[in-house]
């Protein structure tokens, strides 16, 4: 069975707006989904990017153009500058880690459910009750947000450095069996087929 390292951030439009989409296709072709949230920021500094504020106004104008676009075709609400970004992801990308080491609800619904609530709800996924609410929505105990943050904080360290030895440099960034790269949300269709065997 296939295994795919899903690296990204929750600050990410981008991972916002491939929804589930992976989640489907990992289903369809039965991989399983190591999620591996990061720090984009510092992921930047480090792989020869820029954070977007720091980027030439015809970079982000043309980031804008591509956000409307991708919005349109995803079909899902989204501000392009919403109201708390960016914020601090490490609260939100804690709980996801130990939602995953625990089990017991919607892992995929809880990624998308903080995305949303940044991308979409005019919320900030760095405070306490948004994360609690989003644990909840997806059958986990909201009280998660609040244990383990230690270790949890230990693996998000990790995942930046997994990311860079692995010569990952955006997100969202799927690796297939520690081999096979795909960056960005309009890449899952070559995922699909290249787990199909057809790419």
């Amino acid at each position: 069975m296939a295994n795919i390292d899903y690296y990204f951030s929750t600050l990410s439009p981008f991972t916002y707006l491939a929804g589930t989409g992976l989640e489907e296709i990992a289903a369809r072709h039965g991989a399983g989904i190591t999620y591996k949230p990061m720090d984009i920021m510092t992921l930047f500094t480090r792989t020869g990017g820029t954070a977007p504020k720091d980027r030439h106004p015809a970079r982000m104008a043309y980031r804008a153009q591509e956000l409307r676009r991708a919005q349109v075709k995803s079909g899902l609400p989204l501000n392009i500058k919403p109201m708390f970004w960016p914020t601090n992801p490490a609260p939100s990308s804690y709980a996801i880690i130990t939602a995953q080491k625990t089990g017991g609800g919607d892992l995929a619904g809880l990624v998308h459910g903080i995305l949303r609530a940044c991308w979409a709800e005019e919320k900030d996924i760095a405070e306490n009750d948004v994360v609690r609410a989003a644990l909840a929505a997806t059958g986990f105990d909201p009280d998660l947000a609040d244990k383990g943050m230690l270790s949890a904080a230990e693996e998000y360290a990790r995942n930046l450095e997994d990311a860079v030895s692995a010569n990952v440099f955006g997100a969202p960034f799927y690796i297939v069996d520690g081999t096979e790269h795909f960056w960005g949300h309009d890449r899952l269709q070559d995922l699909d087929r290249y787990l199909a065997g057809d790419l």
